[in-house]
């Protein structure tokens, strides 16, 4: 699933669920215009006390804005991802500052992988990969590969992996990169 608006999401992040465990990472490259003005930012977090990691797409501030009302969201509803996911969507949608927003966010628990957006989807992915930004596409087309191919990859790997490959195709992603994951058996 990738997901790209009108807005530039300069970056890559990309989320796999695969044998037990669940991944997600992104580049570390900020970009303002044409210009790389940071090479080793962190897009992605672990929220709700390590149980769920989310990444972010898009503007920095805006970004930070989203974890904090998702993780309100998350409190709210006693860790329900997918509830937290679809209020925070519907707020996002209809209030008249957060529809200004200009981010993706990429979210993964033990049970779901979503992908949030200001127009107020909330989609999971058919097959457990999630990829948002420039080069979300090159992420998850790398992903699927892997994943087709079979091997002992873990779902780390394949995040690690996928990004690498993006980064090699898409000028708006770089090599340094924060992967951060979860036991999807033992949560």
């Amino acid at each position: 699933m990738t997901a790209e608006t009108d807005s530039p999401h300069a970056t890559t992040v990309l989320g796999v669920r695969h044998d037990g465990q669940i991944a997600l990472g992104s580049d570390g490259q900020a970009t303002m215009d044409e210009t790389v003005v940071k090479h080793k930012a962190e897009k992605v977090r672990s929220l709700y006390d390590g149980e769920i990691i989310a990444g972010f797409a898009g503007s920095t501030a805006d970004a930070f804005t989203l974890f904090e009302r998702f993780e309100d969201k998350l409190q709210e509803y006693g860790g329900n991802v997918a509830r937290a996911a679809v209020e925070l969507a519907k707020e996002w949608r209809t209030d008249k500052y957060l529809r200004r927003l200009e981010a993706l966010l990429a979210v993964a628990s033990p049970r779901e992988l979503l992908l949030i957006s200001g127009a107020g989807d909330v989609i999971e992915p058919d097959d457990d990969i999630i990829a948002i930004g420039s080069g979300g596409s090159f992420a998850l087309a790398a992903s699927r590969a892997f994943l087709q191919k079979g091997g002992n990859l873990s779902a780390r790997e394949i995040v690690e992996n996928g990004l690498s490959i993006a980064a090699d195709i898409c000028i708006y992603t770089n090599h340094n990169r924060t992967v951060l994951d979860i036991d999807a058996e033992t949560s």
